[in-house]
């Protein structure tokens, strides 16, 4: 498979990386195991997990994807050739990740949830360590495509960016962890890490993961650039919308099993208009001969600002159709045909 530089580092990372937000909950240690094994076979090297992880987020819960990947490398033998990310969690109310406390970006919370990730892992450093979603309040991916309340809230207590590439700087030199991403960002928060480093104050970003896939296009209207000239990876997640763009939602569908069934926590892909942008571009799909779940991955993986595509899947016939998306033939036509729908539809799922 592919492999493509992240950000300014010596690290090539597969275009497709496996997210695995499912395992511990919707998938069992062996069924994770299956996937990481599949994944691994078919040359993917870039693995994603963080703190929260399964999903949905639950106190009992929590840890469990790290733990499965950490019994993987374990039993496989290969961290040496796996690219590790993980995540800490921003801002949240939720008690369970410090022992009884809400959680911040601030020195104490890092540390103790970098030791807690390694721990599980079984590793010593990650190769990627991400900032979930920021400490400052923001719309949920920091992306809206219009503004809600006006001045923005801010809350008292906001930890400053610097305070908080402060600590990762710490981490880098400790050798916990190689190297600084955001994830749920926006185009001024990927700037003031950026200029904070510059600065001399910490690591340089090297990445982003925000959403992106056809019903999500805002990392165009300005990150992008930032991306572009400041040399930072997008790794794109959630190219299926949720499960949207795989077209078994189609007509109010509700199958058995599903996440929206099982959990109901779809609100992001279930705004206004969204239910006919969906339906149009698995139409146009099995127009080009394609399941849904490929066209929408193809999209994704073959988009040239695209470092790495994080696919997930909750079943090995799921992961084969979305590893199988590197190998599409994504033309000029599909691309115009995409274009065309998006400048009626535009992005109705920030």
């Amino acid at each position: 498979m592919e492999k493509r530089r992240l950000g300014r580092t010596d690290l090539l990372v597969s275009k497709i990386c496996l997210g695995t937000m499912t395992f511990g909950e919707q998938n069992t240690e062996a069924e994770g195991h299956a996937q990481l094994d599949m994944a691994a076979e078919r040359g993917v090297n870039f693995f994603d997990m963080a703190e929260l992880y399964p999903i949905p987020p639950k106190a009992e819960t929590q840890g469990r994807t790290e733990a499965i990947i950490g019994s993987w490398l374990k039993a496989r033998r290969n961290r040496d050739r796996a690219i590790i990310a993980s995540k800490v969690v921003g801002r949240t109310a939720n008690e369970w990740f410090r022992g009884g406390r809400p959680s911040k970006l601030v020195r104490a919370d890092i540390l103790d949830a970098i030791d807690k990730s390694l721990a599980k892992l079984g590793i010593d450093h990650l190769d990627l360590y991400q900032i979930h979603f920021p400490d400052r309040l923001v719309p949920w991916g920091s992306n809206p495509t219009r503004i809600g309340k006006w001045p923005a809230e801010r809350v008292a207590d906001e930890t400053p960016i610097a305070e908080t590439l402060a600590v990762f700087d710490e981490l880098v030199k400790a050798g916990k962890i190689r190297h600084l991403g955001l994830s749920n960002e926006s185009s001024w928060g990927v700037m003031k890490f950026i200029h904070e480093a510059d600065k001399g104050v910490g690591p340089r970003v090297v990445s982003l993961q925000n959403a992106y896939n056809l019903v999500n296009r805002t990392f165009e209207v300005n990150l992008a650039e930032v991306c572009d000239r400041e040399d930072v990876s997008l790794l794109a997640y959630s190219p299926l919308a949720q499960g949207y763009l795989t077209g078994k939602y189609d007509d109010g569908a509700l199958p058995a099993g599903s996440r929206k069934q099982l959990f109901d926590r779809l609100q992001r892909y279930e705004t206004p208009g969204a239910a006919e942008a969906h339906k149009a571009y698995n139409d146009l799909a099995r127009e080009y001969g394609m399941e849904p779940a490929l066209f929408a991955n193809a999209f994704v993986t073959h988009r040239p600002f695209v470092t790495s595509n994080i696919i997930g899947a909750t079943s090995t016939a799921q992961l084969e159709t979305a590893l199988a998306s590197a190998d599409v033939k994504w033309t000029a036509e599909m691309q115009e045909a995409v274009d065309a729908l998006h400048q009626k539809l535009g992005n109705p799922c920030p």
